[in-house]
This record gives structure tokens, sequence and C-alpha cells, in this order.
């Protein structure tokens, strides 16, 4: 059954490479509260932001934001080492939905960034 396979590829995901180095790294970003609290508000911020892109208002206050806090990041290494990680685990899952929307000739464009 289609169902079984699904689990046995979400195993596989949660032993990758891609998915244990982002665990361990977000443990370790997540620590610090003050990271914790610039992590949540860059990927609130992200959503905005995206929205804001999509609707031509580069000039979006959130957009500012977001890359100010991006820079602040940059500097942490392991938010850094987080948001790399975190990056990697999403294209490794989104290269895991094409290949699926593939077989079943489903068109996953809108769900693309």
């Amino acid at each position: 059954m289609v169902y079984d396979t699904a689990h046995k590829l979400a195993e596989e995901l949660k032993a990758s490479e891609e998915y244990v180095t982002y665990a361990a790294a977000r443990e370790q970003a997540m620590e610090n509260a003050t990271t914790r609290a610039l992590i949540d508000e860059y990927n609130k911020l992200q959503i905005r932001a995206h929205a804001a892109l999509i609707s031509g208002d580069r000039e979006n206050e959130s957009v500012k934001k977001l890359q100010k806090i991006g820079e602040l990041l940059q500097f942490d290494q392991t938010a850094s080492a987080y948001l790399m990680a975190e990056f990697r685990l999403k294209r490794a899952l989104g290269d895991v939905y094409k290949i699926l929307a593939d077989a079943v000739d489903v068109d996953l464009g809108a769900l693309e960034g």
C-alpha cells in the first residue's frame, strides 16, 4: 500500500543526513533565548516579506526588517548553521515532492516560491 511506503519514506527522511544535521543545529540554536527570538521573528517576517514581494512591494517594512535580522543572524554561528541546515532540509523535501508529483503528472507550481 502507498501509505506504508510513505511511512517508510518518512523514516528514511528522519534518518537522513539533512534532517539529523538540521535537528542538531536547531537544538543548539534554540538553547539561546535571544537567538531563538530572532529566528522566530525571522520566520514570521519571511512570510510577510514573501507576500509583499509577490505583490510588488519591495519597499515593505517586513522586507527591510527581514534583511536586518538576516544580517544579525549571519554573525551568530549557531543561528547561521541552523538556517543553512533548514534550507538544505527544505530543498531535499522539495526535491522529494517534485519526484512524487512528476510520477503522477501533477503540477506543483503553486507551491514553489
